[in-house]
């Protein structure tokens, strides 16, 4: 008579064994990627949150040769450059106005709207009033004449209500990468720090249409005590490049 031998496992081994699978599949759902969750019910997928993640990473290479560009623009031209640790605009911040973006534009995927991103890279020179023209001018023929396109030149000294400033947009010519730059004057960004809590607000899909009139009729009072410096309104964008750009 044949006697088969069967191994004989004890609870212990199959506990550590089950304890030991449960742990590898914890692990595996831990590594699957994730989608992002903001304010105001504002979401992205796992694969819309990973394409704005490989966006961020080329930002941030390329704003090592821009910085570069921009700061030695700013100091020929005897301007401050203004709160330049904030360059990189943050991963919530972007991420924020991607999902605003898809909520508010149907039709459009992450693709398109980082296509249209001119703020991931971003920079703030600022002049003292009388300075403040002939400053953007060289500053602006500067960056221009190193090759740098220019994509936006919204110039908004001249409204009767609301933002007062020049907000400008580039290309840069090595990486493709868009960047934009404020031109301001102290008293100019004094109002845009102090409304931005009011247009972050302003520009959630959640906030009523009776609350943003609201937070627009403040926000108006607070940029028509800006004074306009003499030829700001009068400033358009460059045209020509004609010098060699920094190594």
């Amino acid at each position: 008579m044949n006697t088969s031998i069967r191994p004989v496992v004890s609870r212990t081994a199959v506990a550590v064994t089950v304890a030991a699978v449960l742990s590898l599949g914890s692990a595996a759902a831990a590594d699957e990627p994730q989608g992002w969750k903001g304010e105001g019910g504002l979401t992205l997928t796992a694969d819309e949150n990973n394409r704005v993640d490989a966006y961020l990473d080329r930002a941030r290479k390329a704003e090592r040769t821009i910085s570069v560009q921009v700061r030695t623009a700013a100091a020929l031209a005897g301007g401050e450059l203004v709160a330049f640790d904030q360059r990189l605009k943050s991963p919530d911040s972007l991420k924020r106005k991607v999902a605003t973006a898809l909520v508010e534009e149907s039709g459009r995927n992450v693709d398109t709207v980082l296509a249209g991103i001119t703020d991931a890279v971003r920079y703030t020179l600022q002049w003292q009033d009388s300075t403040y023209t002939a400053g953007v001018v060289q500053a602006s023929h500067t960056l221009d004449g190193w090759g740098n396109d220019s994509t936006k030149w919204s110039n908004t000294w001249g409204r009767a209500k609301g933002y007062r400033a020049l907000n400008t947009g580039w290309r840069a010519p090595r990486s493709g990468q868009l960047f934009e730059i404020q031109f301001h004057t102290p008293a100019s960004k004094h109002a845009q720090e102090v409304t931005h809590r009011l247009y972050e607000e302003q520009r959630l899909p959640s906030t009523g249409a009776e609350r943003k009139q609201q937070l627009q009729r403040e926000q108006d009072a607070l940029f028509a005590a800006v004074p306009v410096p003499s030829g700001a309104a009068t400033l358009t964008a460059p045209g020509v490049r004609t010098l060699p750009a920094p190594a």
